[in-house]
């Protein structure tokens, strides 16, 4: 029933317009609209997916069984992400973009339709990906939920630590990306006060710093200041995540905008 309810009349709308525009035409109207929102959304639905299917799947096998309910789901309101490319545009979509308004994932049959609310919490950074520090970024009024910093799955448990860090626990964190995570909510500067973290090299871009961690490649940082005062006149100080292999701070720099040290000299910095 998927195909006759969603797949069918998307495709007949699209080849449609697609006539009536043009091959650029259409082209140029996708990227004004459905574009900008569906590649994040697309991403947030297999995310939905991959979560449901490890809440409920004991097993592995269990996993691949439910899969293919899920990805034959309608997907309601995040199929509003490409249906925006449509609106007002055809009579063959309207019944999808009302389901769209005002339900989340449903599953059509011949005799019974299987629906589910709206999340009643979604947080998003601004790639578009999940992340939230201090509870769910997904949430279902059923109690479904998923907890994500910066689009990498965490556990809940895993948020409840995060107000009270300290550089031994990041550091005796057996899991190197929840350690990443550790750091980045910790703060790079933060670490490297209260661990006495001694630079290893200064020039005129920045003072390069690394830390070493176990079972992991070193977290290598280059602090900067913002040649550009801020209106009280006051200078931020920047923590700039550059490769393990850098050895001085122009080459840290220098990294971030794609260039070797040697081609790196700014004739005026902003």
């Amino acid at each position: 029933m998927r195909d006759a309810v969603r797949t069918s009349p998307w495709a007949a709308e699209r080849r449609r317009m697609h006539d009536a525009l043009g091959p650029a035409g259409w082209a140029a109207h996708w990227n004004t609209t459905g574009a900008r929102l569906w590649d994040t959304t697309r991403a947030l639905a297999e995310r939905i997916r991959t979560g449901v299917g490890d809440t409920l799947a004991g097993k592995p096998e269990e996993a691949e069984e439910i899969r293919p309910v899920l990805l034959d789901a309608v997907l309601g309101q995040h199929d509003a992400a490409w249906l925006v490319a449509f609106d007002g545009c055809g009579e063959r979509l309207e019944g999808l973009a009302e389901v769209a308004r005002h339900a989340g994932w449903w599953w059509p049959y011949e005799n019974a339709v299987v629906i589910c609310e709206r999340p009643v919490a979604l947080h998003r950074d601004e790639a578009g990906r999940l992340d939230r520090s201090d509870g769910p970024a997904l949430a279902y009024a059923d109690g479904f939920a998923l907890y994500a910093w910066r689009g990498m799955p965490v556990p809940a448990e895993f948020l409840d630590e995060l107000a009270s860090l300290t550089p031994e626990r990041i550091r005796g964190e057996s899991n190197a990306e929840l350690r990443r995570v550790m750091l980045e909510h910790y703060g790079y500067d933060r670490f490297l006060a209260d661990s006495g973290a001694q630079p290893v090299h200064r020039d005129e871009t920045g003072i390069l710093w690394r830390i070493a961690l176990a079972d992991d490649e070193d977290v290598v940082t280059v602090e900067v200041v913002n040649s550009t005062p801020e209106p009280d006149g006051t200078s931020r100080t920047y923590w700039l995540r550059v490769p393990p292999t850098t050895r001085t701070a122009k080459e840290g720099v220098a990294w971030t905008f794609g260039l070797s040290s040697e081609a790196y000299e700014p004739v005026r910095q902003t």
